[in-house]
């Protein structure tokens, strides 16, 4: 049988994590016997984007009869390459499904009910979907997703660095992320507790007990991460997850929970999230509604309740890092599409 998982090569600097958590799945699917195939397909101009349409993607796999399953890994981030790469994929594939990284209908282009309706067209032509959790599932089946759904859980990561085993509390956080959509920490302000943020574009200045350690790649950034909690928020608000982004984390598996996670570190996440249910039902970390009283919140926890998070958490952590998730989830839809 020939399995094969297809992802569209992002550009971009080894800095930014956003091309990771793909990365991640081509090698935990390859240690599962499929066949990795990646396809750089440039979108940044009009010209690129028509040559990618009429000239490279009729091209792909022309040597190949057909896949006997083929995983995409959505989305491409070009709705207008996508329209002619699906239809290449499903002529080449008996099963075609979709592992699905972002919904744009949710993310970026959210009560567009035009894009929706040619987003919703592409997930129906599939055999089937991996979506993040039940959340995200559950908006798609009531938003006219017809296919079968698989719920992912969480991102995997293969994180290189060895997880971090010290239980000892001291009311540390840390923030990794873009810092310049992660306006809400220009207004956290510490007395007891610290907040150590890593990423791209930060303020010029924190407030008391904030403070900026720089920015560093997916695979580095673990070996910083020695703080008691991650920290999983977005938007301009200490009192509730804003705008776009904010509103995403309704329905989304946010990466950044992934990296803390596997590096041994609880997290501390918005109690509306999608993911702030698999975080406590695990005992993670905590879910929490505003983190205008985060000194509060850092101060209430025992000694002994974050050492059972902690020890839940170096469990889930060697999970994430086998690919557990993902390889369990490509089993369950092959099962229910047979």
């Amino acid at each position: 049988m020939k399995k094969v998982v297809f992802t569209v090569a992002d550009y971009g600097n080894g800095n930014d994590a956003g091309p990771k958590a793909k990365r991640d799945v081509d090698y935990y699917l390859s240690q599962s016997g499929f066949e990795v195939i990646h396809q750089q397909l440039n979108n940044k101009s009009k010209l690129d984007k028509i040559k990618t349409a009429y000239w490279v993607i009729p091209r792909l796999f022309n040597n190949i009869e057909k896949f006997d399953e083929l995983f995409f890994q959505y989305p491409t981030y070009s709705s207008y390459v996508m329209k002619k790469l699906i239809k290449k994929m499903r002529s080449k594939s008996k099963k075609l499904f979709f592992i699905i990284h972002d919904v744009e209908s949710l993310r970026l282009f959210q009560n567009d009910q035009t894009y929706w309706e040619g987003e919703r067209a592409l997930f129906n032509v599939t055999d089937g979907l991996i979506v993040h959790n039940h959340k995200m599932k559950l908006w798609l089946r009531e938003n006219g997703v017809t296919v079968p759904m698989i719920e992912l859980g969480i991102f995997d990561y293969n994180n290189p660095q060895k997880i971090n085993q010290n239980s000892e509390y001291g009311r540390t956080v840390c923030f990794a992320g873009n810092l310049a959509k992660s306006k809400f920490l220009n207004k956290v302000s510490l007395q007891a507790g610290k907040l150590e943020i890593f990423g791209s574009y930060p303020s010029k200045h924190y407030l008391k007990g904030v403070s900026y350690h720089g920015q560093m790649s997916p695979d580095e950034l673990p070996k910083k991460l020695t703080q008691n909690f991650g920290l999983v928020w977005d938007g301009d608000q200490l009192d509730t997850c804003s705008g776009k982004f904010g509103n995403y984390m309704r329905y989304n598996n946010p990466h950044k929970v992934s990296l803390y996670l596997s590096s041994g570190q609880p997290v501390i996440i918005w109690e509306k999230a999608a993911l702030a249910d698999f975080v406590l039902k695990n005992n993670l970390g905590i879910a929490v509604n505003s983190l205008e009283n985060l000194d509060d919140i850092l101060e209430n926890i025992t000694e002994k309740q974050y050492s059972e998070m902690k020890m839940n958490t170096i469990e889930i952590a060697k999970k994430l890092r086998k690919g557990d998730f993902i390889k369990n989830a490509v089993k369950k839809i092959e099962n229910i599409t047979e």
